[in-house]
């Protein structure tokens, strides 16, 4: 997989011969947005889910690529021949960080854009073998090819080779004027940058590996260096170019002038294209079309050596991201909704498919015959194979890690501003030299279109130089003659006003420049540049104007009376790499020739306040809370910890959540949150919950059978997870927390119940009382043998004067009175007694015999207590079977 992106190794440069004719003069843009990269640090604790050591080496010549996750903190390697993640690799203190890799089958180099640290990764054992400190932030970039790696420092122009094994450097770096673009290999090996600052584009080949790593504390490679093989023309200086590497050579896309230019051999092609907008290329492109994207435009032009083609993309926004080339057809992710759009060679929608859950950058990456599309911010991530078929991967395949917070909500959608041409350049400034002015200016404001120029006139000539190069040297004039200069932008609206600067004499007395500039980035956002004084040969030194070089970029810092300039807060941005050049400016307007350029800082503050905090309770925990944040911009320094405080008291945090305890029940807990990095704590933002809370139940209703008493209430669960029971007569059930019965209790009886819930702070409950339905039955003594209703088929003992009343369930206890025949008498249950006397029977069912015994007994209530009846002379509700005493229940 070919990926790419930026970071920054420490080096000391040495010379490489300028080409003929080129003056290396220093030029700026502003803040600088490199395309977003993948990245991970594996120093310290990685963890292996997955396959065994002894299957990596083999997997890895599979068509297998390594995907970043950023809200899980790991990587995961996806097989494109199954479209399945075959092993995970878990990166603590990684989450939220902006991350680059490159890699190929044998290694795999990581960068961590927080940290800055770079990190080699064997593939056949999984092992760190190597780790080196670069600058944190944009600015640099780390490439691999087979065994040749490099670190591109933009800012600084090095250009040095590492060992993958070791990381120990290859001979002597290549060194360009500041402010390069680019640093992407070719399909022949060849790694190439662009010089924006000179027009040019530069291809440099990797020395040989020496046969044992090389060795931490030297240079290795028997002596051998890093050569820059070529350098090509395809620009004027000062413009803003970006560079797609190809099968063999590159591609240049000279954004100010919209023209492409492609370098194959000794082939040098030049296209016009007819966009308004800025231009992007992928960072590498396969085949022989070139795509170049326009975002705001949602345009792409397909450039070849026969024809121009050009497309629109479907839907809106200015997020659309620079259209890749792949087995025939062409690419475009839309990261604002995580949409990725198909196109065939004459431009024809032909696909369309979602990443799910994409809430940013989805990186697109052709490795292995296979099209790898990942969204860092999801577990979703796609394989589309040379037939065109898409499989969709799950990063965190078997689940295995689990509990990371979810990622935060994607940032709402803004509207589109008013687009109109584009205001006047500020503070343009024109400093002489000898035969020379540099002419800096402040940005114009955009009004809406992105500026895709800046145009320079004065002493008959027009200049136009790149959005991002706010400074040009106009060489050529007359030492003792006045000049002015006037500078207007141009966006997609057209040109709009100029801004005219200060009258300017050259002159051959210039002072010397300062020896040697100094930078130092603040805790509070500032960077303070000191340099010594300068020589004014004679004249006195009027003033210092520093200029800022970032990569692809420069542009005026700010001017100075003594040797220490402060740029203030937010006028860099945080997290980009700057370094600064200084130009000593005598009495009578001379300025001398820049210094030496100053080593790279990362402007840095403190973290912006975390966003989404979410306070909620945690439900099966007595006085316990929830706190959840996303991670906020953490402005040139990584986040170290987060500071959570909760009722006065104060908690260390690493991860983006914590349950906070020891609360009472109830209670309402306002918790602050703070983000932590070098410059110190950030804003607060505050949230509340409530612990739970014991449950109230509020009783609503109910019912009751012969057997059964039910209540129904109302729960109020108090932010817990309540369960409930319901007791009564002894027996408790359990259940839900609506509605419970309670059964097997006897007719016609009060019965005190409890309904309680229950949750992690305590119980809830209500009480009351329930009395059962009673049951009805009749004493019946008929002597009638010829009757053919088997329930009157029942004999009396005593002539039809009614039926015995026992104290007990048999015959033989004592009789204590008489049933009338008829009567009704309220029963309470039935039991099994001894057996009843021959002739008191149940004639049984009809068609039987009558001479059936029984020993059921029917429990009664009689004269204010409970006694016994035999069921021979007791009809139940109708019921005369004994088997089938319908809601009576047991005794």
């Amino acid at each position: 997989m070919v990926t790419t992106g930026t970071g920054m190794a420490s080096a000391t440069p040495t010379s490489t011969p300028e080409a003929p004719g080129k003056r290396r003069s220093l030029k700026r843009g502003g803040l600088v947005t490199i395309a977003t990269v993948l990245a991970l640090v594996v120093a310290m604790g990685l963890t292996i889910l997955g396959l065994g050591a002894a299957d990596h080496a083999v997997a890895n010549y599979d068509a297998s690529a390594w995907l970043w996750s950023t809200v899980r903190s790991e990587m995961a390697r996806v097989n494109g021949v199954t479209g399945r993640v075959d092993t995970r690799l878990q990166i603590p203190r990684g989450q939220g960080h902006s991350m680059q890799v490159t890699q190929t089958d044998r290694f795999l180099l990581l960068r961590d854009l927080n940290t800055g640290q770079v990190s080699s990764l064997d593939l056949a054992t999984l092992q760190v073998t190597a780790t080196t400190q670069t600058t944190a932030g944009l600015g640099v970039s780390v490439a691999l090819q087979d065994d040749a790696a490099f670190v591109v420092d933009a800012v600084q122009g090095v250009v040095r080779q590492l060992d993958p094994r070791s990381l120990v450097p290859i001979g002597e770096p290549v060194r360009y004027p500041p402010g390069l673009t680019g640093g992407h290999f070719d399909g022949g090996g060849n790694l190439w940058v662009a010089v924006p600052s000179e027009g040019t584009v530069s291809a440099v080949t990797a020395a040989p590996l020496p046969s044992e790593p090389a060795a931490a504390g030297g240079a290795g490679g028997s002596g051998v260096s890093p050569k820059q093989i070529r350098t090509v023309d395809v620009a004027d200086p000062s413009h803003d170019l970006t560079i797609s590497t190809l099968d063999n050579g590159v591609a240049v896309l000279d954004r100010t002038t919209k023209t492409l230019t492609t370098v194959r051999g000794e082939q040098k092609s030049t296209t016009p294209l007819t966009m308004n907008g800025l231009g992007a290329l992928p960072t590498r492109t396969d085949g022989g079309k070139i795509p170049v994207t326009v975002p705001d435009e949602r345009h792409v032009w397909i450039v070849d050596d026969h024809a121009v083609k050009d497309f629109p993309v479907p839907g809106d926004g200015a997020k659309l991201q620079p259209a890749v080339a792949w087995a025939g057809r062409f690419y475009a992710a839309d990261e604002s909704s995580g949409t990725v759009y198909v196109f065939d060679e004459n431009g024809q929608l032909v696909n369309k498919f979602e990443v799910k859950g994409a809430s940013g950058p989805l990186e697109l990456e052709v490795r292995e015959n296979y099209l790898f599309i990942n969204a860092p911010n999801s577990q979703v991530a796609t394989v589309v194979d040379d037939k065109h078929q898409v499989r969709e991967v799950d990063k965190y395949a078997n689940d295995v890690l689990g509990g990371d917070p979810p990622p935060p909500p994607p940032p709402p959608v803004e509207k589109d501003p008013p687009v109109g041409k584009p205001g006047a350049p500020r503070s343009v400034t024109a400093t002489a030299g000898n035969a020379e002015v540099q002419v800096s200016w402040r940005a114009a404001n955009p009004n809406g279109a992105d500026i895709t120029k800046y145009v320079v006139e004065g002493a008959g000539k027009t200049i136009e130089v790149g959005a991002n190069q706010r400074s040009v040297q106009i060489t050529g004039l007359v030492n003792g003659q006045e000049y002015r200069f006037s500078v207007h932008a141009v966006n997609e609206e057209g040109a709009g006003p100029e801004r005219q600067s200060n009258p300017v004499v050259p002159t051959s007395e210039v002072p010397d420049p300062p020896a040697s500039v100094t930078a130092e980035a603040r805790p509070d956002g500032t960077v303070a540049v000191t340099w010594p004084a300068a020589n004014g040969q004679g004249l006195q030194i009027k003033k210092y104007v520093v200029t800022a070089v970032a990569a692809g970029a420069t542009a005026p810092a700010g001017e100075s009376t003594s040797t220490e300039l402060v740029v203030p807060a937010g006028e860099l941005e945080y997290g980009n790499q700057y370094a600064f050049q200084v130009v000593s400016v005598n009495e009578r307007g001379g300025a001398s020739e820049p210094s030496p350029i100053s080593g790279s800082v990362v402007p840095f503050k403190v973290p912006d306040a975390p966003p989404a905090v979410q306070a909620t309770t945690v439900a099966d925990k007595a006085g316990t809370i929830k706190v959840s944040w996303a991670t906020p911009a953490e402005n040139g320094r990584p986040i170290t910890k987060y500071v959570v405080e909760a009722n006065g008291n104060k908690q260390d945090v690493t991860g983006n959540a914590v349950e906070l305890t020891g609360f009472g029940e109830g209670e309402t807990v306002t918790v602050k949150v703070r983000a932590v990095n070098e410059a110190g704590e950030g804003p607060e933002v505050t949230g509340t919950a409530r612990t739970v809370a014991k449950p109230t139940v509020t009783v609503t209703g109910g019912g009751v059978t012969e057997t059964t008493a039910t209540v129904t209430v109302s729960v109020n669960d108090g932010g817990g997870q309540a369960s409930c029971k319901l007791t009564a007569g002894g027996k408790t059930v359990s259940g839900g927390c609506d509605s419970l019965s309670v059964t097997g209790l006897q007719p016609g009886t009060a019965y005190d119940y409890t309904f309680t819930a229950t949750n992690a702070a305590g119980d809830g409950t209500a009480s009351g009382t329930r009395t059962t339905e009673k049951v009805y039955g009749k004493s019946v003594c008929v002597n009638n043998t010829g009757s053919s209703d088997p329930a009157q088929r029942v004999w009396c003992n005593d002539s039809g004067n009614g039926m015995g009343v026992f104290s007990g369930t048999s015959l033989s206890t004592t009789q204590i009175g008489r049933g009338s025949n008829g009567g009704q008498i309220e029963a309470i249950c039935h039991t099994t007694g001894e057996g009843i006397n021959d002739y008191v029977y149940n004639p049984g069912k009809m068609g039987t015999s009558p001479d059936d015994s029984t020993s059921v007994w029917i429990r009664i209530r009689w004269s204010g207590a409970e006694r016994y009846m035999s069921f021979a002379w007791f009809n139940v509700n109708g019921v005369s079977d004994p088997d089938d005493l319908g809601p009576l229940p047991s005794c």
